[in-house]
Formats: C-alpha cells, sequence, structure tokens
C-alpha cells in the first residue's frame, strides 16, 4: 500500500474504498466538507477510478489486495487527522451527513459513531441484503449487549484508538470488528438516521445473494471472537 498523492494536513481524513467506482466518484467528493481531505483507496479499479480521483483533489492510496476490509484499513493506516471517518464510494451515503458525527466524537460524547442507514426509494436496500443485516444485528446484539440496527458503513472515531483496536479482517468483517472489538474497549458507540440512495453500479457485496452470504459468513467469523481478556488473539 502506498499513496501516490499528497496533500496538506486535514482536519478529517474520510476513507473512501474505491472499486471501479468512476461515475459515483465526482459526486462523491464533491460532498466531502470543506478542509477535510478524501482519502480514495483504490482496490485494483479498471476503469479509471484512480485518476478520477487524483484530477478531482483526493489523495489516492493503492491496495493490491482484494477485499472491502484492506481497502479500508490501507486508508486507515494513510491518514493523519485525529479523526477518522468511513464512507462508501458509491453514492449510496452522502459524506456531508458525516459532520455531526465528528462534532459528536469531538465533543467527548461518543467514541464511535454510526449510520443506521434508511432507504429513501424502494429496491435501494434488497431484501436478502437487509435479512443479513437484520440477523447480524441480532447477533451482535447478543455478543456484546449492543443494541444497534445497522453495520454500515458511514461512520467516524479518533485515528489513534482505531489503529490500537489491532483490526486484522481484511474482506467484509471489517466493519463489525471494528464495532466488536470498539464494544469490547468500552466505547461509547452512538447511531443515528441517515437516507440511503441508490447506489451507483452494481455492488460487489451484496448484490447478490452469493455476496451477502459470503459477507455473513466474514462476519460471523468475527462474532467469535472471544471477548478481550478471555483468550482472544490481539
Amino acid at each position: 500500500m502506498k499513496a501516490v498523492t499528497l496533500s496538506p494536513p486535514s482536519d478529517v481524513d474520510v476513507v473512501l474504498p474505491c472499486l471501479n467506482e468512476a461515475g459515483a466518484l465526482p459526486w462523491v467528493i464533491s460532498r466531502i466538507p470543506a478542509g477535510w481531505r478524501a482519502l480514495v483507496v483504490d482496490n485494483g479499479s479498471t476503469d479509471g477510478s484512480a485518476e478520477i480521483a487524483r484530477a478531482l483533489g483526493a489523495t489516492v492510496v493503492h491496495e493490491s489486495r482484494r477485499g472491502f476490509g484492506a481497502a479500508c484499513h490501507a486508508g486507515l493506516s494513510a491518514a493523519t487527522a485525529e479523526v477518522v471517518c468511513f464512507c462508501d464510494c458509491d453514492a449510496s451515503l452522502d459524506p456531508s451527513l458525516l459532520v455531526p458525527f465528528v462534532d459528536e466524537i469531538r465533543s467527548g460524547t461518543a467514541d464511535l459513531v454510526l449510520g443506521r442507514r434508511r432507504p429513501r426509494a424502494r429496491g435501494v436496500w434488497p431484501a436478502h441484503a437487509r435479512a443479513g443485516n437484520l440477523a447480524l444485528a441480532r447477533l451482535l446484539r447478543r455478543r456484546t449487549g449492543l443494541r444497534l440496527h445497522d453495520l454500515g458503513p458511514l461512520r467516524a472515531a479518533r485515528r489513534e484508538p482505531l489503529l490500537a483496536l489491532g483490526l486484522t479482517d481484511r474482506r467484509s468483517g471489517y466493519p463489525l470488528q471494528m464495532v466488536v472489538r470498539a464494544a469490547d474497549a468500552g466505547w461509547r458507540i452512538a447511531e443515528h438516521d441517515v437516507p440511503y440512495l441508490p447506489r451507483s453500479g452494481a455492488s460487489k457485496v451484496t448484490g447478490t445473494w452469493r455476496g451477502t452470504w459470503q459477507a455473513v459468513r466474514d462476519m460471523s467469523r468475527v462474532l467469535q471472537e472471544a471477548p478481550a481478556g478471555e483468550g482472544s488473539a490481539r
């Protein structure tokens, strides 16, 4: 993993995992709040996504290992801001909605803030994806006691504590592992509704029943981790 463009330090870094999102990038990057830095992590795109992101002023990080978690963690590792946010790069979520999330982190009222996706049109969130998400939320509640409704990608936290969680999943389980380990560490975790919009292009993870099943399988492994202090390998 290496960054191929440089930009001045920013107040907040927004990690945008990217695999062939040329059509969505202009809108997504235009929605990054002023003073924040877009960190587009190119995960092997073949549609010119990296070049488009660079031309739009984003910092581009290349991660050759395929996987959502690999891209997210490469972005986290490349970040330098005190607060780091994560957002999908497919235009299904508006990164400008992260402003109150960051305010909550900075005020000290929460350590991790998550967006609960609320579809704004029929068909935005396929039934199989919703079912998988609901099942995982219930398993998460059983594992940690957290009464969350969604494990969506829109989130914010401080960079150094995130790195200290020692996240190891490099596939679809990365977002869940972040929540599980944060809960085990005693973090205050908040969840807020955010609009979920029609995405650009086809989903790489939950666009099919097979993809959803693979994601659920990845996340189920994460839920089998022993809590800190009970023999988990950290």
